[in-house]
């Protein structure tokens, strides 16, 4: 496993990651788009997944919330992230394993019914989505799903000036891509079908669109 500390903190460059939460709150419209998010997972009782780039822990915890008997695995490579992870979890209650990992680690942690990450693609550099989008389908069993929710294409010149706030503090190399249309070209060349998005919010900082797709 990877052990590189070459990564973007979840609140970016400039901020602690202890800011990430209430960031999230303001600038995203975080409980649309997660509820939504927790909506396409439909996780059950008894299925094993995993939560790429889990950071803070907020989804993962919603997971476990929603499907007491799921096992949970949330990976990051931000031990500081993992740590307010842990808090939250044992405050609310709820066990979760949380283990050091990069996305392009996902599959070295075994096979998943449902592989889900969200606002991690869009801070890594283009090697990396690659890499971590391939790692998702790996870790995903044969029939399971992998969800992104993520900044996607911005088709309008508001979002796409909305999305210059995230540039600013993630940095335009990496995210640029994810503006064009990188991640949506990539899911559809990885997975080998059409991909478009199954839902989107426009938010302050940019559109937020979610895909979905079943490993076959």
């Amino acid at each position: 496993m990877s052990q590189s500390n070459d990564f973007t903190p979840a609140a970016g460059r400039f901020l602690p990651t202890s800011a990430y939460d209430r960031l999230l709150a303001v600038l995203t419209r975080e409980a649309r788009w997660r509820s939504e998010l927790l909506e396409s997972l439909a996780p059950r009782n008894g299925e094993r997944i995993l939560d790429v780039g889990c950071g803070t822990g907020s989804f993962a915890i919603l997971v476990k919330q929603a499907a007491p008997y799921a096992e949970v695995v949330g990976i990051d490579p931000d031990e500081h992230a993992r740590c307010i992870a842990k808090a939250k979890a044992a405050a609310a209650g709820i066990e979760i394993e949380w283990m050091s990992g990069f996305a392009r680690d996902a599959a070295n942690f075994g096979q998943f019914d449902k592989v889900v990450s969200s606002l991690v693609f869009h801070q890594v550099p283009v090697a990396e989505k690659q890499a971590g989008l391939a790692a998702m389908f790996a870790a995903a069993k044969q029939g399971g799903r992998i969800i992104v929710a993520d900044y996607a294409r911005q088709n309008s010149w508001l979002m796409r000036q909305a999305f210059k706030i995230v540039q600013s503090a993630d940095g335009r190399t990496n995210t640029q891509p994810n503006a064009d249309g990188f991640l949506e070209a990539e899911l559809a060349r990885i997975g080998g079908v059409s991909v478009t998005a199954e839902w989107s919010l426009d938010t302050p900082t940019g559109t937020i669109s979610i895909f979905s797709l079943l490993k076959e």
